[in-house]
């Protein structure tokens, strides 16, 4: 008999040693269809594969997160089997998963989106032959042998050793590691989303190949939602958004580097402003450090061998100098300036620090991937028995942060990486305070194994935006070795120093890149709070300027941002083109306005107040704004 155990803990036995089907379809025919492959020992195997006597099994359904990254892999390979099927003399390279869907190299003839109809039609014809994913192992000279006509595939297999696995679907074969989904008829929705130009292994001195995008579900209705979040995504795309509403932009003589304009500035601060208020209630307190310190800083920090290649440097006076890729070691160098007693522990300082890291000129993407942004650090100071207060309190925070502005989050837990610094002792202490905080948290969390910072485990803070996407901005990391590389120490009731443990965190992570995901959170439709502009005031006629910019100057009085449309445009115009610029509030004046003191106002709702006070018009706006509502339409009547 053969023994195998479920996660559940149950226990199934066969007369024979089973494959990953016949475990399935030992529980129910319905569970068995929806099973894509399964889990031994962490590693992912194909349902077809036997099991052997004692194993723990874990099934992986099309519920299961594995199993869409499963099914995209060999929705790849009927791309792959449907596009050398049109097109004969078409090579294969590699086809990987990649967020969002998958691509296939292929060295072909051009290849443009007109052809895209042809050849879905033909993964359709695939897809409902249900041909089946079958795993073969064979010699290297096999292998060279059956890929003989295939030149990427040959140099592919020149770099393996021993036994090489291929997969097979009809009369189509591609070298793979697999898992793969059972068939083709698993792969219920393929989409072609583009086609740009690649180097083979990313060398320009390479063929130019084309790289053919898709995406895959298991259900239609989901590539539909997919399908239409990507254009709602194009809609927001911050860097149209960001011209159209004058809030920054980037040039060629600091590439990766924005420049943010007199309104982005006026939103940049409004956060800022935000976020010091945020951090005050918490006991914060703001410190700045310098954006260039000395290379023996670096090498303390251990940032010089773990993060060189990031990093910009400059030599004065003889000595190495780097820009600061991160705030950590200069928030290092006053706290050990104060050498606190332990009674003024918790000490919290947060730093809104400009910041540099290399970035390739092809990674650079608006405001979400920068050369030169800020980061909103900061570093908590305490001692051991307070570790699990702090990332509670940290935790909190970030949810009043986020919640401002509608944004929901998960969570997930980082642990130690490959490449680190410390011992194993601190290691484990500052995974299990991480983990300890979580749990009373209470908020579901992730494990992300070995995806931590080089110096210590983190909690990883992902939110979700208006149309679905996720974003991870904040992040808590738990620090026991940068202490001991300062030699840090703090007072103890005993009158003796001892080593206090460091948390670093950011809530907005890079403001840029915050900011960035705001106006696509916003679709450019700011909360009055946050808007560039808050009113704009809209004179009908000439004669009116003076009164206008009068009432401009009281409003601002008032704290408010106001602008003044001058043009001698008319005032349906006037009024269109501040809608399109999404100010929360137009103000028409007119002669019986000026007369009786009273506004005209307009929200973005398109509803129109008449004849209300300058005292009401106030009240409303600046009690909206003190509040910080996260609607954009004030309401007035």
């Amino acid at each position: 008999m053969v023994k195998i155990t479920l996660p559940d803990g149950s226990k199934r036995e066969f007369n024979e040693a089973p494959s990953g089907a016949d475990i399935a379809l030992s529980i129910s025919e319905g569970f068995a269809r929806s099973c894509v492959a399964m889990e031994i020992e962490g590693v992912l195997l194909d349902l077809s594969e036997k099991v052997a006597d004692g194993a723990a099994v874990r099934l992986i359904t099309t519920k299961d997160s594995e199993a869409l990254e499963i099914m995209r892999h060999s929705a790849a390979h009927v791309m792959a089997q449907a596009i050398t099927n049109l097109y004969k003399d078409a090579h294969l390279t590699i086809g990987p998963v990649v967020e969002g869907g998958f691509y296939y190299d292929i060295d072909m003839e051009p290849l443009g989106e007109e052809a895209f109809p042809a050849i879905e039609q033909e993964i359709n014809r695939l897809v409902k032959a249900k041909l089946p994913f079958t795993r073969k192992e064979i010699s290297k000279e096999e292998a060279l042998e059956r890929f003989k006509d295939e030149p990427y595939k040959l140099e592919l297999i020149d770099g393996l050793e021993g036994t090489i696995s291929l997969y097979e679907q009809g009369d189509f074969t591609d070298l793979c590691r697999g898992p793969h989904v059972p068939h083709t008829g698993l792969i219920k929705a393929v989409k072609l989303m583009r086609v740009s130009g690649a180097y083979w292994r990313a060398d320009q001195n390479n063929a130019q190949l084309q790289r053919v995008y898709g995406t895959a579900f298991f259900d239609k209705k989901e590539l539909k939602a997919h399908l239409h979040m990507i254009e709602e995504a194009k809609k927001r795309d911050h860097r149209k958004l960001g011209t159209q509403l004058d809030l920054f932009s980037f040039h060629d003589e600091a590439p990766g580097m924005p420049f943010f304009h007199a309104r982005g500035m006026a939103m940049w601060n409004a956060l800022l402003d935000y976020w010091r208020e945020e951090h005050l209630k918490d006991e914060y307190v703001e410190t700045k450090t310098p954006i260039m310190l000395n290379r023996a800083l670096w090498e303390r920090s251990g940032h010089w061998e773990n993060y060189r290649e990031n990093m910009y440097t400059s030599n004065v006076d003889g000595f190495d100098y780097a820009i600061k890729p991160m705030n950590c070691p200069g928030g290092m160098l006053l706290f050990r300036m104060k050498s606190p007693s332990y009674r003024e522990l918790p000490y919290r300082a947060g730093e809104i620090g400009l910041v540099h890291r290399h970035e390739l000129s092809g990674a650079l993407s608006g405001l979400f991937r920068v050369r030169a942004f800020h980061q909103d650090d900061a570093h908590i100071f305490m001692t051991p028995e307070q570790i699990h207060d702090e990332i509670l309190g940290v935790l909190k925070l970030d949810e009043r942060i986020y919640g401002t502005f509608g944004l929901d989050f998960h969570l997930e837990l980082s642990t130690r990486p490959e490449k680190s610094i410390g011992s194993d002792e601190q290691w484990e202490k500052a995974t299990e305070g991480l983990r300890s905080a979580l749990d009373a948290y209470g908020k579901g969390y992730v494990i992300n194994e070995g995806d931590g910072a080089f110096y210590g485990p983190k909690i990883d803070i992902h939110i979700k935006d208006a149309i679905g996407r996720t974003w991870q901005c904040g992040t808590i990391q738990l620090d026991m070795s940068l202490p001991e590389r300062f030699d840090l120490s703090y007072i103890g009731a005993d009158n003796e120093k001892h080593r206090p443990v460091m948390i670093h965190r950011v809530a907005f992570g890079s403001i840029e890149r915050f900011f960035g995901i705001l106006v696509e959170h916003y679709a450019g439709r700011f909360p009055l709070w946050l808007a560039p502009v808050q009113v704009v005031l809209l004179p009908m006629n000439d004669d009116l300027l003076d009164y206008t910019r009068q009432v401009k100057k009281e409003l601002e009085g008032e704290g408010l941002r106001v602008d003044v449309d001058a043009r001698g445009e008319s005032l349906k115009r006037k009024v269109r083109d501040a809608q399109l610029e999404q100010v929360p509030v137009i103000v028409t004046i007119g002669e019986k306005e000026r007369e009786a003191g009273v506004f005209s106002v307009r929200t973005l709702d398109g509803k129109v107040t008449y004849g209300v006070s300058r005292e009401a018009f106030l009240s409303v706006v600046n009690a909206d704004i003190r509040s910080r509502k996260n609607e954009s339409v004030p309401v007035f009547g």
